[in-house]
């Protein structure tokens, strides 16, 4: 079982950080997904969502990683670990350490794209939930 951490990291306006992985990714390539990866040994799923978001865009949020939801994925032999928390960080901020682009995507724009599997399902029920209202309302 490999398993996953990523982030929904979210900017002062409310946009969403998606990557758009590029055609070197081992898994999924040219589609879109959240700024993530493997954890690795002796590293909790925060400690893996936090050294990755780092790695991918040196960002870091401006608070503690909260777990939004955790997804099991027993087809792909995953279980991805879903955090979230907000940034000062602008688009400008990013720097992109991963993939073919590291984009704050306006909310009404983010679903209008093609995901890696289970990420559209749950970034979508983000947006909707009291965990993203409560981040906008900051």
């Amino acid at each position: 079982m490999i398993h996953v951490a990523c982030t929904l990291l979210v900017d002062r306006t409310g946009a969403l950080l998606l990557q758009l992985r590029d055609d070197k990714a081992p898994y999924f390539p040219n589609v879109w997904g959240l700024p993530g990866g493997a954890i690795e040994e002796g590293e909790t799923p925060e400690e893996g969502a936090i050294r990755e978001l780092w790695e991918e865009t040196g960002l870091r949020p401006d608070g503690p990683l909260r777990l939004f939801v955790r997804q099991e994925l027993p087809d792909q032999d995953r279980t991805k670990n879903y955090f979230y928390a907000a940034t000062s960080a602008g688009q400008e901020d990013v720097v992109l350490g991963e993939g073919a682009a590291m984009l704050f995507i306006p909310v009404d724009e983010v679903l209008d794209r093609s995901f890696t599997p289970g990420s559209a399902e749950m970034i979508e029920r983000f947006l909707a939930s009291p965990e993203y209202a409560a981040i906008r309302r900051r």
